[in-house]
C-alpha cells in the first residue's frame, strides 16, 4: 500500500535550532531516508520552498481567483512529503511518528494514496 507522509512544520523553526540541533535533525532525517531507501519502501520525497513563494488558486465568482502565499488560518505550513510503499496503515504511521521535525512542533499527516486504496476512501 503506497502513503503519502505530508510534513507540516511552523515556519522559521529550524532557523531558531542551534547549529548542534540543527545537525542532529539533519542527522536523523538523513538516517530514516536511508533505511527507507535500503528496505525499498521509500518511494519518493522532496522538501517544499518558502511558503512566501507560494500561489492559491480558488474560485471566486465563477472565476479563478490567485493569490501569493497560503494564507491558511494556521501555525503550520506545508514543507515537504515523503512518500513510502509499505505493507500497513500502521507502518506508515510508525514512519511519521519518527520524523524528528515532530519534536519541534511539526506534524505529519499519513494518508494512503487513493490510486492503490481504491475509490471507497
Amino acid at each position: 500500500m503506497k502513503y503519502m507522509l505530508l510534513i507540516y512544520n511552523r515556519p522559521g523553526f529550524v532557523e531558531e535550532l542551534t547549529e548542534a540541533e540543527r545537525g542532529e535533525l539533519f542527522g536523523e532525517v538523513d538516517a530514516i531516508m536511508k533505511e527507507l531507501t535500503e528496505s525499498g519502501e521509500l518511494i519518493g520525497g522532496q522538501a517544499l520552498a518558502d511558503p512566501s513563494t507560494t500561489r492559491t488558486v480558488r474560485q471566486r465568482d465563477g472565476l479563478p481567483a490567485v493569490t501569493d502565499g497560503p494564507f491558511l488560518e494556521s501555525k503550520e505550513v506545508f514543507a515537504g512529503y515523503i512518500a513510502v510503499d509499505c505493507e500497513s496503515l500502521e507502518r506508515a504511521t510508525e514512519i511519521a511518528a519518527r520524523w524528528p521535525d515532530v519534536r519541534f512542533g511539526g506534524a505529519m499527516e499519513v494518508r494512503a494514496i487513493m490510486h492503490d486504496s481504491g475509490a471507497e476512501m
